[in-house]
């Protein structure tokens, strides 16, 4: 449905209170939240909840693994689940339990 992830995320003053809390927990060195971009692990594009903590992380901005390479790969998912080539379960696992190693399986 298009505008859907749009209409479910999270208000930005949400997001931003929680980036700069898991900052301070996860123990980050570079505790900048303008170099980190709250990312939902699960992205909302194939059910990822949109406010619960646990699917909210501050992802980096300044590495190789960085937010524009997440998002490659969640629009990646996205299309593959949408085509039927990957089944949505199969997606979000993959994602959750390791987000770089499935970019290496499925970003083409």
């Amino acid at each position: 449905m298009k505008g859907y992830t749009k209409s479910v995320r999270p208000p930005q003053n949400y997001t931003n209170k929680l980036k700069k809390k898991q900052i301070r927990e996860y123990g980050f060195a570079d505790s900048d939240p303008r170099h980190y971009e709250e990312d939902h692990l699960i992205p909302l594009n194939i059910g990822g909840n949109p406010d619960d903590p646990r699917n909210l992380w501050p992802q980096p901005r300044n590495s190789q693994w960085n937010a524009d390479r997440k998002d490659e790969l969640e629009f990646s998912l996205y299309k593959q689940v949408c085509d039927g080539r990957v089944p949505l379960d199969e997606a979000r696992k993959a994602i959750a339990e390791d987000w770089i190693r499935a970019y290496k399986k499925y970003v083409r």
